[in-house]
């Protein structure tokens, strides 16, 4: 049977390895550090896939942009002293295996740096089951469809051969942008009824979910 999608993008935290937890309370740590209004874990989670200045702004709307680096700054220090803790989501790393071994081609595309993504494949080990990757600091951040044009133009692939996944709406805003399909993981940051707000192909409710769609569809 021929596949449908030949190129499927992969969002990175929340739909590859379980962090949601460990960047909320990252966000909610640095803005205390600082004496800042603290956000809710609704709020933090919402901004979750976006790029580091998109989200702030989002977050923290009377806080002059120049604080920004301040509040990255403690992010970061508590995101990577926990960093390791994350693991993949159950099944995942097989499940992209076996999708290598159909033919697919695999990109990511994040709102992580490009250091922390790097970080991160290397300490899960599943840098060279990707084909191309694409971080928040490196171009626009999502919803732009920046990072879907340039993996599709690096990998040479049109938006009807590609597939985005990701946990937000945020992934599926980027898709629909790119004029890209998109498939939802219901098991992230972004609760179903959000996600179905975008109308994606579908709603995986876990990995498990997730690979029989992609086996069956893609």
């Amino acid at each position: 049977m021929p596949k449908r999608f030949k190129l499927l993008v992969f969002d990175w935290d929340g739909t590859i390895i379980d962090s949601t937890g460990l960047i909320v309370h990252a966000i909610q740590n640095a803005c205390r550090d600082l004496g800042l209004v603290v956000p809710t874990e609704a709020a933090a989670r919402h901004v979750i896939g976006l790029g580091l200045h998109p989200a702030l702004s989002h977050l923290l709307p009377g806080v002059d942009q120049q604080s920004y680096p301040q509040v990255a700054q403690r992010y970061r220090h508590h995101y990577l002293a926990r960093d390791h803790e994350a693991p993949l989501f159950g099944g995942v790393a097989e499940l992209l295996r076996g999708l290598r071994q159909r033919g697919h081609t695999l990109a990511v595309a994040t709102g992580k740096s490009r250091v922390g993504l790097d970080r991160s494949l290397q300490h899960v080990g599943l840098m060279p089951l990707f084909d191309a990757t694409r971080c928040a600091d490196e171009t626009f951040s999502k919803p732009h469809p920046a990072m879907l044009h340039e993996l599709m133009t690096d990998l040479v692939v049109s938006p009807a051969e590609t597939l985005m996944i990701g946990d937000t709406t945020h992934d599926l805003d980027m898709a629909a942008n790119a004029a890209v399909a998109g498939l939802a993981v219901g098991y992230g940051a972004h609760h179903s009824d959000e996600l179905r707000s975008r109308a994606p192909l579908e709603i995986a409710d876990s990995v498990e979910q997730l690979s029989q769609w992609l086996y069956r569809n893609a």
